[in-house]
C-alpha cells in the first residue's frame, strides 16, 4: 500500500516531533520549533506528509510567496522501518511539484549518501559544501533544483 502524500495538518505535529527525534536525534526540531513551523503554514511554510494511517513520513519546504525567490526544503525523514520503499520519492515528487518554475535547494550531510542518491534522481545538482558544517566536523552539500523544460 502506498502512503497518501498530504498536506499536514495541526493534528499531525505530535507524530511530526517524535518521527523527527527517530530521525535526527539530538539534531531534531524541538516541540516549540514545530509549533513554530505550524504556524507559518499560511505564510511560506509547506508540511506535507506521508500517511499510512500513520505518519510514516514528511517534507518541510520554505516557499516564498515571489515566485522569483528560492524554494528551500528545509527537512524531509521517512521513519526507519520504511526507508528504500519509496516513500522518499513520493514526498520529493509531491514536493517539486509546488514548485514549478522555481528554484530549489537543499543541504545534505556529506555522509548521507542515500538521500544525495535521491536527490540527485531528481535532478539536484551539487552547487557548493560547507565545510565542518556539521557536528563532529562533518560538511554540508548543498544541492540546487531547476525545472527543465
Amino acid at each position: 500500500m502506498r502512503p497518501a502524500i498530504r498536506a499536514a495538518v495541526p493534528a499531525d505535529q505530535p507524530a511530526l516531533v517524535a518521527l523527527d527525534e527517530v530521525c535526527f536525534g539530538p539534531a531534531a526540531w524541538s516541540t516549540v520549533a514545530w509549533a513554530d513551523e505550524f504556524e507559518r503554514l499560511s505564510d511560506d511554510r509547506v508540511i506535507l506528509v506521508a500517511d499510512e494511517g500513520e505518519v510514516v513520513g514528511y517534507a518541510v519546504l520554505l516557499l516564498p510567496p515571489v515566485a522569483e525567490d528560492v524554494v528551500e526544503v528545509l527537512r524531509i525523514a521517512v521513519t526507519p522501518a520504511e526507508r528504500r520503499t519509496g516513500i522518499g520519492g513520493q514526498l520529493m515528487t509531491a514536493a517539486l511539484a509546488r514548485c514549478a518554475g522555481r528554484t530549489v535547494l537543499l543541504e545534505v550531510a556529506a555522509s548521507n549518501e542515500s538521500a544525495i542518491g535521491l536527490y540527485r534522481g531528481f535532478g539536484f545538482e551539487q552547487i557548493s559544501r560547507r565545510r565542518g558544517y556539521y557536528g563532529a566536523g562533518e560538511d554540508a552539500v548543498i544541492m540546487r533544483w531547476r525545472e527543465t523544460v
